[in-house]
């Protein structure tokens, strides 16, 4: 197993590791260590908001022409290092290979659409009376924080930092815990890029540093990727503290399956869907609901998820933790009488024995009213429920609290439209079991999968990261004057 130096905060351009209290790193591919990451006080936050000040005043006024090169060429080092951050992903999150490799990919895209930037945020000018001119301008806000989850470690820090440095803030980066090492690596290729120093930091740590970002009354605009419990909890505090906020939380995303939808395609979607990235992801298939008769579906999902295994094209849960939390989930729906197709307890790697793993599993004959039909289980499980009807199966996805994510599999144009138009979801799928929009489109759900306005990335994070300052300008005293002018 590779082991890493010893993670570091990276504050004002330097890496610093004056925490006085550390924790391991663990990969959950075998259990074994692979480093040591600082819990950092809001003293070590207070020095990289510091340094993101200082810096803030000659980046924010560096032209943003200028800004995109340097992302144009951390572009190039994403893409000159792939297979090393690709590692990197898979040993600290426990992702498959090709999915670190995905992961990475799209990272790259992510930095593509903000290099895009002076395109997509040019201000606008009109002369509203003779001789008086109005121009709107986008404005950065200062300083900027995000946290970010364990299961993207790469691309999801990505949805952000390109975006909102390009724009003109300053950032500081708070990774999970869990997965430190691909925010260390990115510090340090974009420092090689050319970022100035303070206008990208990283600190380090748990809970105490995110309430203190919450909290810290020169960070104007925090966003979150986590859990819907603990975005609930950022983003009362945030907004409370009078700083703009964007927190995301989990999901319980339906697939909606009617009997005509083609077989082969319906199950090996719906499996990939829900066995992806370990089912780890806000976007996985969690819930499939069968309208009318879709049996000979479902045994072809069946079919399609024994070719799923566990260490080869399946990767491992994050913890142990989330080992026994998702068995627990399946024993108490197969309790309460739902019949587990599938099963993935107790599954050991051979050669990985200390690996955290759970295999593929279907579980039908799942009633709305089981836990694990209403709560986001973050692993490679999938509950089927059965509706008589297309009204019946839109009311049981609109019953969740979530609405990140639907999807309709059919042949049929006009039952693919009512879906789209009476799910109670942000990202809707049309024959598609992962519907995660490709830039320029943005990213967001609706309901409890998403607390504040604009999405995270897209041009609707435009709007979350910049301020419009408007100018009214008048040169010209000849010019006829009237109530406008």
């Amino acid at each position: 197993m590779t082991t890493y130096p010893k993670v570091q905060n990276y504050i004002g351009g330097k890496f610093v590791a004056d925490a006085l209290t550390t924790m391991e790193v663990h990969s959950p591919i075998d259990g074994t260590k692979i480093s040591d990451l600082p819990l950092s006080s809001r003293s070590e936050l207070d020095q990289a908001v510091a340094a993101a000040e200082a810096a803030f005043p000659a980046w924010s006024q560096m032209p943003i022409k200028e800004r995109v090169q340097i992302f144009f060429r951390y572009r190039e080092l994403l893409i000159k290092h792939r297979d090393e951050l690709a590692e990197i992903v898979h040993r600290e999150n426990g992702k498959t290979m090709g999915e670190s490799y995905a992961e990475v990919d799209k990272s790259v895209e992510l930095t593509e659409f903000a290099c895009s930037m002076p395109q997509l945020v040019l201000g606008e000018v009109m002369e509203v009376s003779k001789g008086v001119e109005c121009r709107t301008e986008r404005s950065p806000l200062g300083v900027v924080a995000f946290v970010s989850p364990f299961n993207f470690p790469n691309m999801v820090p990505h949805w952000t930092v390109p975006n909102a440095l390009v724009l003109g803030n300053c950032m500081i980066l708070k990774p999970s815990e869990l997965v430190p090492l691909s925010a260390y690596r990115m510090a340090e290729l974009l420092t090689e890029a050319g970022l100035p120093d303070g206008v990208f930091n990283v600190v380090n740590g748990a809970r105490e540093i995110v309430e203190a970002m919450c909290d810290h009354p020169d960070i104007k605009a925090l966003a979150f990727v986590g859990s819907t419990r603990v975005a609930k909890i950022v983003y009362r505090r945030a907004t409370s503290n009078l700083k703009r906020c964007v927190a995301l939380g989990g999901a319980k995303n339906h697939l909606l399956v009617l009997p005509d939808a083609h077989t082969e395609m319906t199950a090996s979607n719906v499996v990939a869907s829900m066995s992806g990235c370990a089912g780890q992801r806000c976007m996985a298939a969690a819930a499939m609901v069968g309208v009318g008769e879709i049996d000979h579906i479902i045994a072809k999902m069946v079919e399609e998820g024994k070719k799923v295994v566990p260490g080869q094209n399946l990767g491992s849960v994050i913890s142990k933790d989330a080992v026994e939390r998702i068995e627990r989930y399946i024993a108490e729906a197969e309790q309460a009488g739902a019949k587990v197709l599938l099963d993935g307890r107790g599954t050991v790697v051979p050669g990985s024995e200390g690996g955290y793993y759970v295999g593929p599993t279907i579980i039908d004959h799942v009633t709305p009213d089981m836990a694990i039909a209403v709560e986001e289980v973050f692993g490679p499980v999938i509950v089927i429920m059965r509706a008589k009807n297309i009204d019946e199966a839109i009311n049981i996805e609109n019953g969740s609290n979530y609405g990140n994510a639907a999807a309709v599999f059919t042949q049929s144009g006009g039952m693919a439209r009512y879906v789209q138009e009476h799910a109670s979801a942000g990202m809707i799928g049309v024959n598609i079991g992962v519907p995660v929009p490709r830039e320029p489109f943005s990213f967001g759900g609706w309901n409890e999968s998403k607390f504040g306005v604009c999405d995270i990335t897209g041009k609707s994070s435009i709007e979350f990261w910049t301020q419009i300052k408007k100018t009214t300008t008048k040169w010209n005293p000849e010019a006829r004057t009237n109530w406008m002018s």
